[in-house]
């Protein structure tokens, strides 16, 4: 079985990409280059550092806790997994809005209050897991709030994937293969740029994808902003999403 790289030679490769020197990452972080080094060597990145890495490198804090196959703290998970319910059913309203629509939809999500965490979020297991590229990515839409079925409703709303919510925890136990052509719609998803999530995944891409739609754009922002929304406020903007695509098919 050939060893997969570690997560520091993905970070190396990462810095390598965005011209970035150890010394300039431990000066933005406020760590030491020894500690990036060390790192980039192979250690366990800390909590800490990978908290401070996103903003740095443009990624969400719990996506690198992913990569680095560390358990994401509860702080960065979703508020709560029984809203997976409504997170499908208000992105499939929501890019079918007109773009000010869509918009106006992700301020409206961004000044709900934030909510009490009442519980400690656990995704589905990943079985048999193994790690690597395919539960990687899965695990970063489940951390989205996203169940199998969730992942299907969402990929084939904004992407040409349609594939039946069970391959997509067989894209996570690692009994599907991560396409490049799949990858590309993961990341569209995401909201990460594809040619660095299949650097970062080893995945390669045999030519440049092009952008992802304005619809597909939205969708990654919506599917962020909304892990942090309770149950009632989740319920709440489906059915204000429903009622805004209503009145825009209907005018």
């Amino acid at each position: 079985m050939v060893e997969r790289p570690g997560f520091g030679t993905r970070l190396a490769w990462l810095l390598d990409h965005r011209k970035l020197a150890a010394h300039e990452v431990a000066d933005r972080t406020d760590s030491t280059t020894e500690e990036i080094r060390a790192v980039l060597a192979g250690k366990s990145p800390g909590a800490v550092l990978l908290r401070r890495l996103g903003p740095i490198l443009g990624f969400h804090a719990a996506d690198l806790f992913i990569l680095a196959d560390l358990a994401v703290p509860d702080d960065l998970a979703p508020l709560d997994a029984t809203t997976a319910r409504w997170t499908a059913s208000t992105l499939t309203d929501a890019v079918r809005l007109p773009p000010a629509e869509r918009h106006r939809l992700l301020q409206l999500i961004r000044s709900l209050p934030q909510q009490h965490r009442r519980s400690t979020f656990t995704p589905r297991p990943l079985l048999p897991f193994a790690g690597g590229p395919g539960s990687w990515v899965v695990r970063m839409l489940q951390y989205r709030n996203l169940n199998w079925m969730g992942m299907a409703r969402a990929l084939a709303s904004v992407t040409p994937t349609y594939l039946s919510a069970a391959t997509y925890g067989a894209i996570g136990s690692g009994r599907k293969e991560l396409t490049p052509h799949l990858l590309t719609d993961f990341a569209a998803v995401l909201g990460i740029d594809a040619c660095e999530l299949a650097g970062l995944t080893g995945v390669l891409l045999r030519e440049l994808p092009p952008p992802p739609s304005p619809e597909a754009t939205d969708a990654a922002a919506l599917l962020w902003e909304a892990r942090r929304l309770s149950p009632v406020q989740a319920l709440r903007v489906s059915e204000l999403t429903r009622s805004m695509r209503e009145d825009s098919h209907g005018g």
